[in-house]
């Protein structure tokens, strides 16, 4: 997957086709990654035939494996190969921009409102919350550990976080599970030898400029953070979510639930409300940030945290995009990396368990009624595949009535 031309991406149409092409998706994609994974094919490789099956295959490919929303990743490199760093910007603002401001309205409304923890509609929204979260850790759970030793690499993900809750205890069961999976699992062939499709890419010069910055940013944010003051702050907090987030959106969850909730910024019941919300929305997961950004308790709040906290949170993932890219060719031959991330993804598991586990059940499933309308709502997601916004909502109007 070599770069296309010296100076960068060759540009075969204009940011603002791209924009106007992703902003439908970004007002109607309900359904979650996978189902927007499914919009992208049918949009760009089937309708408009920006980029062909098999280059499309191998974003994909590459977008499972590096940190980030696996389907906003595949949406700006979509971007990227049509219109270049320009083309890149426009598809990841149109999709992500209409989710963003009601989720940022949400969490306006909840200042206004000033709702108890325990009103009825947002007890509902809780237990959806919870339905949500167990129907993504039993698909992730048979997708990534389908065997013993990485069924036993997610157990060992799960107690680091009960016990000994910590912003930094989900970095180090990721690095551990990589690290677990590098020496001991077995060799997956899945994906090596697959011939990649051509995509438009930065120069190899350009592509490692991006992973520098990557890296400086992980290394140097929390010393901002440190000196620079309550902005700052609310940025190295979200930077660091939006760096270790393997396995899909929903694995954000204990990330930032370490991050915002552990450290005071936001109040568990408005944590959990907010994610309750946020599956209701078209677009990707991660704009939970905005929510979050919004109704933080620190000095940077309101629509500026909102922004602060967006950007935050998909800037590693663009950077990540851009500086593997032209290399992925390579590197997804490579069996030693296939068994660390594969250790990550099993850890990734644990994860979600422990988040799931606290607070999603401790604070969201209080009573019998609460309990009932999460097993409805996980029952009515698993089997009979209602869409998540629709069991949202019906959650939120039980809950008035029953709670």
């Amino acid at each position: 997957m070599a770069a296309e031309g010296a100076a960068g991406p060759q540009a075969q149409g204009s940011a603002w086709d791209v924009f106007k092409a992703f902003l439908v998706l970004g007002l109607t994609s309900f359904g979650g990654p996978v189902a927007h994974l499914g919009y992208f094919r049918e949009a760009f490789v089937a309708r408009r035939a920006w980029l062909s099956e098999a280059a499309y295959g191998d974003l994909v490919a590459l977008c499972q494996v590096l940190p980030g929303p696996a389907s906003s990743q595949v949406g700006m490199g979509i971007g990227l190969h049509r219109a270049g760093l320009a083309g890149m910007a426009a598809a990841w603002t149109a999709f992500t921009l209409p989710s963003a401001l009601l989720l940022a309205g949400f969490a306006a409304g909840l200042a206004v409102l000033q709702p108890s923890a325990e009103t009825d509609w947002l007890l509902g929204l809780k237990a959806a919350a919870a339905a949500v979260v167990a129907q993504a850790l039993i698909g992730m759970a048979k997708s990534l550990t389908p065997d013993l030793p990485r069924a036993a690499l997610a157990v060992l993900g799960f107690f680091p976080l009960v016990l000994a809750p910590h912003p930094m205890t989900p970095v180090l069961v990721l690095l551990g599970g990589g690290a677990l999976g590098w020496l001991f699992l077995k060799e997956d062939p899945n994906g090596a030898g697959e011939a990649p499709g051509t995509l438009n890419t930065l120069p190899r010069k350009g592509a490692l400029a991006a992973l520098a910055a990557f890296a400086a940013l992980l290394a140097l944010l929390p010393l901002a953070a440190i000196e620079g003051g309550p902005a700052a702050a609310l940025i190295d907090k979200f930077y660091r979510a939006g760096s270790l987030v393997f396995g899909g959106g929903h694995v954000v969850l204990p990330l930032l639930q370490s991050e915002m909730v552990s450290t005071g910024f936001v109040s568990e019941a408005d944590f959990l409300a907010g994610y309750g919300a946020a599956q209701a929305v078209p677009g990707p997961l991660f704009t939970f940030a905005a929510f979050l950004g919004y109704a933080s308790e620190g000095a940077v709040t309101g629509p500026l945290g909102a922004a602060l906290a967006l950007i935050a949170i998909f800037l590693p993932s663009a950077l990540l995009l851009l500086g593997v890219l032209p290399f992925w060719a390579g590197l997804r031959a490579n069996a030693a990396l296939r068994r660390g991330l594969a250790g990550v993804n099993a850890a990734v598991v644990g994860l979600l368990a422990a988040a799931f586990y606290d607070p999603v059940l401790l604070e969201g499933v209080k009573s019998l009624p609460a309990a009932l309308i999460a097993l409805g709502g996980l029952g009515a997601l698993y089997f009979a595949k209602v869409p998540q916004w629709l069991v949202v909502a019906a959650a939120a109007l039980a809950g008035a009535v029953l709670l």
